[in-house]
């Protein structure tokens, strides 16, 4: 048997004091690294949803770019104007009613109002608001980029014949009321969200109710002048393909912020599962686009491309989360080719749609939706129609009472006369290039359709 030395054992009890502090030292030291620990992922997760802020704000200049890049060049200035004006309402309005429209704090799941105006309370900056993700202002500043993308689809739809104050009024009450109340339905926590709903991102409630607002304007307002004749459709290209090129360069870099931001935190395996599968359907509806265009033409169209890449990402934006990464691009190359049969198919039904917005937001939306419910095993696609459905009336109703409401007060269309020299001379008074306006203009060009649309 071993000896214990004296000396040995003298020490141990001298020390045991020390050893007893020591030990009821360690609970309140772990408890303090589990909460820097904390405030460090809060951090984290907060910047990473104010990085994702900016990319989704980077879209309305790429939505700037892409529409006045297709549109012709006597309506940039008006494309610029209306898309620049969105970001301002949108943002003011969701300020003043739209947050606590669609997050109110007492909701009976339909329609409820938080109060005005939003404020964070005690605790909303800190990491006791939302389970420790982000602050209440971020959760605001966020959201309220959506209710701007959401209206600024509609601009591409309606450009180069609308009446700017008629407009302004329409996308001011859309993003004041129409968006927040339909993202409260399931972003809020409303009866959709209780039914199983799934939207990830936003194909419906961002880029679908927006897309049906678009088609309203769209008929509503009737074609522009001279786009459908006896020979069938004239071509009217845009003024600047490589501004074009760009905006939907710039949209597909926003969409990391539009998609990665909706995961709701800085969790590095959901944000890069949702960044492959956006980005591998944004370029698989690229080549869908560019395939399906082949039956049409042997020389491929440079706006089809475009367009399908965004087909693409608005068609996974519903289901980034879930649907297998493999099967994205699944998902983007279908959404390509649908854009394609859908341009010519509301050209057919003479519905005007000067940059494809009902297209790629409306027709791609409605897809990536229903593909939640076939691709994901956790969704169901009766759930994901009955979506569909819900989400069209209400868009669909809603803007055409606010466009019909506008066209008996104040109209909609500009005149025959100022349709032709263009918007920006018109509407602005301005003109977005240098093409020596001071010469004398010796005449107007004649107009050309058999109906000169004056809208229904």
């Amino acid at each position: 048997m071993r000896k214990f030395p004296l000396a040995a054992a003298l020490a141990l009890m001298a020390s045991a004091p020390a050893l007893a502090v020591a030990e009821e030292d360690v609970a309140p030291t772990a408890a303090s690294a589990l909460d820097a620990a904390a405030e460090a992922a809060f951090t984290a997760n907060n910047a990473w949803i104010l990085v994702c802020t900016a990319l989704v704000f980077v879209m309305h200049l790429g939505f700037a770019t892409l529409e006045s890049g297709l549109s012709r060049s006597k309506n940039t200035v008006n494309i610029l104007f209306m898309n620049a004006f969105v970001v301002c309402a949108g943002l003011l309005t969701y300020y003043l009613v739209g947050f606590n429209l669609m997050h109110p704090v007492d909701f009976n799941g339909y329609f409820s109002f938080g109060g005005f105006p939003p404020g964070p309370g005690a605790t909303g900056q800190s990491s006791s608001y939302h389970g420790g993700t982000y602050t209440y202002w971020t959760h605001f500043l966020f959201q309220g980029m959506f209710a701007a993308t959401c209206t600024t689809i509609i601009s591409g739809a309606v450009a180069e014949r609308i009446q700017l104050k008629s407009f302004m009024v329409f996308a001011t009450a859309f993003a004041a009321f129409v968006y927040p109340i339909a993202g409260s339905w399931t972003w809020g926590g409303g009866f959709m969200h209780d039914m199983g709903f799934h939207d990830f991102a936003g194909s419906t409630l961002v880029h679908s109710v927006g897309g049906w607002a678009a088609l309203v304007g769209a008929w509503k307002l009737g074609p522009r002048i001279g786009k459908y004749t006896r020979n069938g459709v004239a071509p009217m290209p845009g003024s600047s393909m490589p501004s074009a090129t760009i905006g939907a360069l710039l949209l597909w870099l926003g969409w990391f912020g539009f998609n990665g931001g909706s995961v709701g935190s800085a969790d590095p395996g959901g944000i890069s599962r949702v960044l492959v599968a956006t980005c591998l359907s944004g370029a698989a509806g690229g080549m869908g686009a560019t395939f399906a265009y082949n039956f049409v033409s042997r020389k491929p169209d440079l706006s089809m491309l475009l367009n399908g890449i965004l087909a693409g990402l608005v068609g996974i934006t519903a289901g980034a989360d879930t649907i297998p990464v493999g099967l994205s691009i699944l998902v983007g190359f279908v959404a390509g080719m649908l854009v394609v049969l859908s341009v010519m198919s509301f050209d057919k039904l003479k519905i005007d749609d000067p940059v494809g917005a009902t297209s790629v937001h409306l027709v791609c939306g409605i897809w990536g939706t229903l593909a939640v419910g076939l691709f994901s095993a956790k969704h169901s696609l009766a759930t994901q129609f009955i979506g569909v459905l819900v989400y069209g009336v209400f868009s669909l109703s809603t803007s055409l009472a606010i466009f019909s409401l506008i066209k008996a007060s104040i109209g909609l269309r500009v005149s025959p006369e100022e349709e032709v020299d263009g918007l920006d001379s018109g509407q602005h008074d301005m003109h977005a290039y240098d093409m020596n306006m001071s010469a004398p203009i010796i005449g107007r060009p004649p107009i050309l359709s058999d109906d000169p649309a004056a809208g229904r």
